[in-house]
């Protein structure tokens, strides 16, 4: 396992951060003391229509067994890539319960354009009317949707922010029980990588996070809990596994991107460590003071710099082009 860390905190990113513990913190607070409540969760979707895709982004609906999805290919495509040797699989963060295709196509639609390659964005369904192992289905769903269209498993690369970031694992967990063969790589920028409260909550991070308050995450653990009492087969509750706690020696290369003050610092941090333990090839990047996923604020100069190391590590991973980067970090590594 690599580590790198990012130490320039740009005035921007000050900036959004302090706009947001004054804003969406506090809102999440609230809605931890009572998560069982009918909130208008999917207002937030709509709200993404305020945010356009990149000029020129073309967009298709498709439906997936379960769940719809959508096309975002680039407005332009480097030249070395005309053939389409790459597509990525995404899954939308949100916590399981909110945002969808519309909040995530600005960010998507960039890192169409960064990479090269087309991404299917899944709409996979959310608690609380569907467990989180739905969600995992309905990505496998988007994977073998992919193989269908004539992508071959080391062309696609699994990507996701937040809760997405947990999907993105468990999918390429899941694809080997499945008879699939794993991708090429897994992204994931501020992945949810353990349920298990304890350990975020624990860490200082859940006093310094700008996005999350502490009781935000034991709350939806909780919620994930009443959503599978409810979901049953053959008379048993399933069992529900964090990324953390599985057997990670099938994963495919990994790019973990994470803020150094986020309350899911410690998930990021002791992935990557399994990862390596795991034997499997694992890039942690920490960036300095950044809020959760701040890769979808397009405005900070770290947020086109996330994205270019996305798209290097997309081009290492696929392996039809020679990367050269100069990180000018510190790098250490592990294991």
């Amino acid at each position: 396992m690599t580590r790198y860390e990012f130490p320039s905190v740009s005035l921007q990113s000050k900036l959004l951060a302090k706009t947001l513990r004054s804003t969406v913190r506090p809102f999440l607070s609230v809605w931890a003391l009572a998560p069982d409540l009918p909130w208008p969760m999917s207002i937030v979707d709509y709200a993404g229509l305020l945010i356009p895709p990149v000029d020129g982004t073309e967009t298709a609906s498709v439906r997936l067994e379960e769940c719809n999805a959508e096309w975002i290919r680039p407005a332009t495509r480097p030249a070395r890539r005309a053939d389409r040797d790459r597509v990525i699989l995404y899954l939308h963060g949100g916590a399981f319960v909110t945002c969808g295709l519309r909040t995530h196509r600005r960010m998507t639609s960039r890192i169409a354009e960064a990479t090269g390659a087309d991404v299917l964005s899944v709409d996979y369904r959310m608690m609380p009317k569907n467990p989180i192992s739905n969600a995992v289905s309905d990505g496998v769903d988007g994977y073998r949707y992919l193989l269908e269209c004539g992508y071959q498993p080391e062309q696609i690369v699994i990507g996701g922010d937040s809760a997405g970031g947990y999907l993105a694992f468990m999918v390429a967990l899941t694809l080997e029980s499945q008879g699939l063969h794993k991708p090429a790589g897994v992204f994931t920028m501020s992945p949810l990588t353990d349920l298990d409260p304890v350990r975020k909550i624990e860490h200082s991070n859940a006093r310094t996070c700008a996005v999350f308050p502490a009781n935000a995450v034991p709350a939806l653990t909780r919620l994930a809990d009443r959503v599978d009492a409810r979901i049953v087969v053959d008379g048993e509750r399933g069992p529900r596994i964090s990324p953390v706690d599985a057997d990670l020696s099938s994963m495919p290369p990994t790019l973990i991107q994470v803020g150094s003050s986020e309350i899911v610092l410690t998930d990021a941090e002791l992935m990557a460590h399994r990862l390596g333990v795991a034997g499997v090839e694992c890039e942690l990047q920490v960036w300095k003071d950044q809020v959760h996923v701040f890769q979808a604020a397009d405005f900070l100069p770290e947020s086109g710099r996330a994205i270019d190391e996305i798209s290097a590590f997309v081009d290492s991973v696929v392996g039809r082009v020679a990367v050269t980067r100069d990180k000018s970090q510190t790098a250490s590594t592990v294991g």
